[in-house]
């Protein structure tokens, strides 16, 4: 199996850039920060407070987490529901930075992803792919854009939702998760020494799905 493990930090477009290369090469997608969220999203919707990490692990002993493809489409499952649709707003994306702290709940987790990858050829994005679950990935590849572009592009897919959004404060949310993911004690963010540096700032969508698909061209 060939995997492309694409890192960086909240913002940067890995899930739709991935979705997108993946779809290209004729790859499975794994969006692993969707099974953070549904573990963020779970936490929130059964008010377990995720600085309790007793509470934590009490609730990870009755869950079970699957990734799954619908049409072409991941999906993510929760003690067999569905929660995908859930899984994109600001207080689950705050709380997905938080739980992911936990080692307990990075290691919950890390059988599921790495399943996936021994299972398909796959792009998987995340914030440890290159440095933790997948660190014999054929591609590495880091993908990163300025704070203020990062915090832009959130306000206009917020805006299209028409979902009352201030720029400035996604932009200090922004700031905020990459200082929790970059100085946590577990996993940290950073790029691994293979990875490739894709800064997308300046570059528009359709740029960045070539530059990582190009990537793939050359290791292939």
């Amino acid at each position: 199996m060939f995997s492309v493990a694409i890192d960086g930090p909240s913002g940067a477009g890995k899930s739709s850039v991935s979705k997108a290369v993946a779809k290209a090469a004729g790859f499975v997608h794994v969006d692993t920060g969707a099974l953070y969220r549904s573990l963020a999203y779970t936490a929130i919707k059964n008010n377990v407070e995720i600085s309790d990490i007793s509470a934590v692990d009490k609730m990870l002993s009755n869950l079970d987490v699957a990734l799954k493809l619908d049409n072409g489409e991941q999906k993510v499952y929760v003690n067999g529901d569905d929660v995908t649709p859930y899984l994109r707003t600001e207080d689950v994306s705050m709380a997905a930075s938080n739980i992911s702290k936990i080692p307990s709940v990075r290691a919950f987790l890390l059988e599921t992803q790495r399943r996936a990858a021994r299972e398909n050829n796959v792009i998987m994005d995340g914030r440890d792919i290159a440095t933790v679950v997948l660190p014999d990935a054929d591609v590495k590849v880091f993908l990163t854009a300025s704070a203020e572009k990062r915090a832009e592009r959130r306000y206009k897919e917020l805006l299209a939702k028409n979902e009352e959004v201030e720029y400035n404060k996604i932009l200090e949310d922004v700031i905020k998760r990459d200082k929790q993911d970059t100085e946590r004690e577990t996993a940290p963010l950073k790029p691994s020494e293979e990875s490739v540096i894709v800064d997308t700032t300046s570059m528009t969508f359709e740029e960045s799905v070539r530059a990582i698909t190009d990537l793939i061209k050359e290791r292939i």
